[in-house]
């Protein structure tokens, strides 16, 4: 039984693939973090590996083996911690694909394949994807590489040539709704507020519902984004000054906040348009409806969200954390008081 939700047409295709006999030695999974991609390319190696009628039967040894994380032959590789500072690397590096390299060449030890689950396929440094690539191009047999990405644009052209696209796509958050209802005993209420504000992560919304912090973190955000509309320069600049720092221990990080930033003005944007309920943040309807946005013209808060995403693509361009951030400020329309 396959464990990852709503992912119908990407198992359809895996399926006929298998039962064609037309397996690729490589799938990039694409799609945002949380929407499911670790648990499909986990089924997959339960399937490829099952020794069940109906794979992946989920109760087989090898399928209650890759669930545990102990099967020999399935293996994830992902950024590992710097020695020096016990913080995250921003890539995966070189050493780790020979390593890839080493034991793609060595037989299966317990099963029918081994797999490779590559994490994070768009951090992998230009020497380690380089030497990937090698492997890619003339692949040993029973080996599959399962390569997760958030997105394709954003993995080396000749790594993306090389694999079978499959998109893992958010679901409607009716979906994740009933879910959370029927599967994990959530109330209505909280299953609903969760669900909106997963954008169609369901695994963002099973954290949340387990770390209340996680949804007070997006409150406490959602009021900063709400007193910068209205603010000043100072305050604007000691919020990039803050991101700018953040930048340096957690890209990633701040790429999440600003991306919450365009959601803000997103929810905004639908509030101000008359369709609330499209709104992520619905617990924040109220607010956004106050008069004092009503100085804000569409094309503003439409400019703000691309203003927010260009500033997100120039920071994975590696372009001067403080000055991109500080540009932003200056760009952002501030709200006046009706």
């Amino acid at each position: 039984m396959w464990q990852v939700l709503g992912q119908d047409k990407a198992i359809r295709f895996l399926e006929s693939s298998l039962k064609r006999g037309g397996l690729a030695h490589a799938y990039l999974l694409v799609g945002p973090p949380h929407v499911g991609k670790m648990t499909l390319a986990c089924d997959i190696a339960k399937t490829l590996n099952c020794t069940g009628d109906n794979p992946p039967c989920g109760q087989c040894p090898a399928c209650v083996r890759v669930t545990s994380g102990k099967y020999a032959d399935v293996a994830s590789v992902g950024r590992v911690k710097d020695e020096k500072s016990g913080r995250l690397k921003r890539d995966i590096g070189i050493d780790q694909m020979r390593d890839v390299q080493k034991a793609a060449h060595l037989p299966p030890y317990e099963g029918k394949f081994k797999v490779f689950i590559i994490d994070g396929a768009e951090l992998l440094s230009t020497d380690a994807a380089n030497c990937f690539l090698k492997t890619l191009e003339e692949p040993p047999p029973h080996i599959v590489f399962l390569l997760l990405a958030g997105k394709e644009s954003d993995v080396l052209p000749t790594v993306v040539s090389r694999c079978q696209r499959v998109e893992v796509r958010p679901l409607p958050p009716e979906r994740i709704e009933a879910a959370l209802v029927d599967r994990w005993a959530v109330g209505p209420a909280q299953a609903r507020l969760l669900a909106h504000l997963s954008q169609g992560c369901l695994g963002w919304a099973l954290q949340a519902k387990d770390k209340p912090e996680l949804l007070q973190q997006r409150v406490d955000m959602a009021e900063r984004f709400r007193q910068l509309a209205g603010s000043g320069y100072e305050p604007r600049f000691a919020f990039a000054a803050e991101l700018a720092t953040q930048h340096e221990q957690s890209p990633e990080q701040v790429s999440h906040v600003l991306g919450l930033w365009g959601l803000w003005w997103r929810d905004l944007l639908m509030v101000r348009g008359g369709c609330p309920r499209w709104s992520v943040n619905i617990e924040q309807v109220d607010k956004l409806s106050k008069s004092e946005y009503a100085s804000l013209s569409t094309s503003q808060i439409t400019g703000s969200i691309r203003r927010l995403e260009a500033t997100v693509q120039h920071l994975r361009r590696n372009a001067n954390p403080r000055l991109a951030l500080e540009a932003l400020m200056l760009e952002l329309p501030r709200v006046t008081s009706a």
